[in-house]
């Protein structure tokens, strides 16, 4: 992958210490929405690096423990469904990528946040950013950071897959998939579902 362009233009400017961040899990019905902040070394060679969405589990797995022992610095956050419900999913992606930065030790300059949205109604971020549309697969401290979260948010869901293993969560990581609807006729939702998820599935009951 190899991608400096945007780390480039804000060393450029003296900006020294830049993290790319990322989240996981906007989408699912159930678990919370993980992000992850990354600082890597300038032009480190990571093989197989890419947006996480482009890769296989056997590789971002691969990958997981290669980023963390790489980065100068690196930090994951989340924001559970209970609290997912009680704001909303813009906000939670915010809150939980906020939490990510603000744990990095050091402490970045600058943070490239991949899309397009750095607010939401009850959270934004707050550490001076810029926001890339498909960061994840322009940036390699971004990508780093999409790895991180999308593999600590699958990690979760395979320990919830144990505590509730009517939901075979281990099959769908808390997707809406068909299988997941069909588990959620029979059992109805667990104590980790998003509730204002669920509209669509209550609404056909």
């Amino acid at each position: 992958m190899e991608k400096w362009e945007y780390e480039e233009q804000c060393w450029a400017q003296g900006l020294g210490l830049v993290c790319g961040c990322d989240e996981a899990g906007a989408g699912p019905l159930a678990g919370p929405v993980y992000a992850a902040a990354v600082i890597l070394p300038r032009y480190i060679d990571i093989p197989g690096l890419n947006d996480s969405k482009q890769l296989t589990e056997k590789r971002r797995e691969a990958l997981f423990p290669v980023i963390q022992e790489s980065a100068e610095a690196w930090a994951v956050a989340f924001v559970d469904a209970a609290e997912i419900d009680e704001t909303d999913i813009l906000s939670a992606r915010m809150k939980a990528m906020q939490r990510a930065v603000d744990a990095l030790a050091p402490r970045p300059d600058f943070a490239l946040i991949d899309g397009n949205r750095d607010k939401g109604r009850s959270a934004a971020i707050t550490t001076p950013h810029r926001c890339i549309v498909k960061g994840d697969g322009l940036s390699a401290s971004v990508a780093a950071a999409s790895v991180l979260a999308k593999v600590s948010r699958d990690h979760f869901m395979l320990e919830m897959a144990e505590k509730y293993p009517e939901y075979r969560f281990e099959k769908h990581k808390g997707y809406g998939t068909k299988l997941h609807y069909e588990m959620l006729d029979k059992y109805g939702p667990s104590p980790i579902h998003r509730k204002t998820f669920l509209k669509s599935w209550e609404g056909k009951g």
